[in-house]
């Protein structure tokens, strides 16, 4: 489904289980899941089963892929990606970087955010313009996803010397329910702000989004 939502240059992967056991993880992976539970372990290691099979695709071999200063994974050289899981699902974009300059990609289960916790992360403006669609579709539980595919493609390789947003009331984000696409403006007071274009999948268990930033010419 993921690849639906994100370039033909980049590599996906996708599964709705899990990988059967930790022998997929190198060593410094696996040093990371000490201590860790069950069911986080496995989300760790299904997810990166994803992105190795994306990254072969690429016909870059397999390495370890452990996060930054940010949380977020850390590609080989010349790569960039985006992981994400869900319960039922994980996934992971990888594209070179010669092709596309950033990947953002988020999964949430298709049902409305807990409450409170659209107050948390939707400015009014956002929670006002949710309260005018309709159908089927969690508008909130779609709007949070939008703003986390969009951090996830904010990063130091994707606007250089610009600053990762601190929070997603720094996003703010216009939903498109003609086209399954959506804006996600960085707000003004951050070096070389700008807006980013996505685009949204909704199932009847999944929602997807992802965001792409071309490379420069």
């Amino acid at each position: 489904m993921i690849e639906a939502l994100v370039p033909f240059k980049a590599a996906t992967a996708e599964h709705f289980g899990d990988a059967p056991d930790r022998e997929c993880l190198f060593p410094q992976e696996l040093a990371l899941m000490a201590g860790v539970g069950a069911g986080r372990r496995r989300e760790f290691t299904t997810v990166r089963v994803c992105a190795r099979l994306a990254l072969k695709d690429l016909g870059v071999p397999p390495a370890p892929l452990l996060p930054d200063e940010w949380g977020a994974p850390g590609w080989p050289t010349g790569i960039v990606g985006s992981m994400t899981h869900c319960r039922g699902y994980r996934a992971a974009v990888v594209a070179r970087r010669t092709s596309v300059q950033a990947l953002g990609v988020d999964a949430e289960p298709h049902r409305p955010l807990r409450e409170g916790v659209l107050g948390a992360v939707a400015r009014p403006e956002e929670q006002a313009a949710l309260a005018d669609l309709g159908g089927t579709i969690c508008w909130d539980r779609l709007l949070f996803s939008a703003k986390e595919a969009a951090y996830k493609a904010w990063s130091p390789g994707a606007r250089e010397g610009g600053a990762r947003p601190r929070s997603l009331h720094d996003i703010r984000v216009t939903l498109r329910p003609a086209d399954g696409t959506f804006r996600a403006e960085v707000l003004p007071g951050h070096p070389e702000a700008t807006s980013l274009e996505g685009r949204w999948l909704a199932t009847t268990a999944l929602l997807l989004t992802a965001v792409s930033v071309p490379a420069s010419p």
